[in-house]
């Protein structure tokens, strides 16, 4: 397996996070400087190829794999669609533990799922069901996420008091229980959700314009 297959399947893992060059160097077993000259070469190859739509972006000393700003478009119109509109349940999960734990990382919520969770948070991004809400202070700035007004509004809260007492639970997360807890809490809401889901996009945009 050759070292630019591996360096794009690490970007590709870290999602959003982006992941510093000193990671890479140790994970890929180079020095930075050869860790650096892959990453410009593979950034030339998407650059050069439209077999490909992925990006690299240098952010702050992260390198973040994305889409080519051409496919913006496109993108936005898939998360409009009514056929992207259904939450699976692995967001849904990501969903309920951001809600609970705010301000929170994608890292840490990968940590309590067990698994990587870079995907639905996208996902719940672009629904506007969660957003950034700062970044973490020291090396890398992770995203700290947290939710959205439109998260309230669709689950019909006035504050997030009204979720179930995180601190009673606290044990009990370790488990995953609270997702059930917060599926429960709002069954009527979450039966829609997993039954029917759709966050209609459509109706909020025609809203805000009235």
């Amino acid at each position: 397996m050759n070292k630019s297959s591996e360096l794009e399947a690490l970007l590709f893992v870290v999602g959003d996070e982006g992941i510093g060059l000193e990671e890479l160097s140790y994970l890929l077993n180079l020095p930075t400087e050869a860790v650096y000259q892959l990453i410009q070469e593979l950034q030339g190859r998407y650059q050069v190829s439209e077999q490909t739509a992925l990006n690299i972006l240098e952010v702050g000393n992260h390198f973040v794999l994305t889409t080519k700003r051409e496919f913006a478009p496109l993108l936005k119109k898939y998360a409009q669609s009514p056929l992207a509109n259904r939450l699976s349940q692995a967001a849904l999960e990501t969903l309920a533990i951001i809600a609970y734990k705010q301000p929170i990382t994608r890292m840490e919520v990968d940590e309590i799922r067990g698994v990587q969770s870079s995907g639905s948070v996208q996902k719940l991004a672009a629904r506007q069901l969660i957003e950034e809400k700062g970044r973490v202070e020291g090396p890398g700035r992770a995203i700290l996420y947290g939710t959205t007004s439109y998260f309230m509004d669709y689950f019909g809260l006035k504050d997030l008091a009204e979720l179930p007492d995180i601190q009673s639970m606290e044990s009990e997360l370790e488990e995953e229980l609270p997702l059930d807890l917060f599926f429960d809490c709002y069954q009527e809401e979450i039966s829609e959700t997993v039954e029917a889901t759709e966050i209609d996009l459509s109706s909020q945009e025609r809203n805000e314009e009235q």
